[in-house]
């Protein structure tokens, strides 16, 4: 049995994923300056929460199996520490925050809780009706 959900095209969900991952990734390590800010006391920490809460969402709608899920739980925070690692050694504007790691494990912990609603299997749905309308088009 597959991990993944039962796509017609795992390949497009699988790099849209990837997507979502470079676009946090990227977003992490830029300047300071070239990143839009919550004016929010914490705000940082609740921007954290919620690029992970995305990243989790996705994993939730690619993978089928908890198993695979909690793979990807734990792969996002490693990515967060990571990631954290790199700001304060490659970056002149940003600095490793543990903080920021515990706000990446709460975001991850509130996209994984989606996996019992029917948002988990959207991409699934959008899979089955745009490759099925693009094999019989008329």
């Amino acid at each position: 049995m597959s991990a993944l959900r039962g796509f017609r095209r795992p390949a497009v969900w699988v790099l849209l994923w990837a997507a979502m991952i470079a676009a946090v990734t990227t977003g992490s390590l830029l300047p300071a300056q070239d990143v839009p800010r919550f004016s929010l006391p914490g705000g940082d920490k609740l921007q954290h929460a919620i690029g992970y809460a995305w990243l989790a969402s996705g994993a939730v709608m690619l993978f089928a199996t908890a198993r695979a899920r909690a793979v990807a739980a734990v792969g996002l925070w490693l990515l967060g520490g990571a990631i954290e690692l790199a700001q304060g050694a490659l970056t002149a504007s940003r600095a490793a925050d543990p903080w920021d790691l515990l706000a990446n494990a709460a975001g991850i912990l509130a996209g994984l809780p989606l996996a019992r609603t029917r948002l988990a299997t959207w991409w699934l749905r959008l899979d089955q009706r745009w490759f099925r309308a693009a094999a019989n088009p008329l």
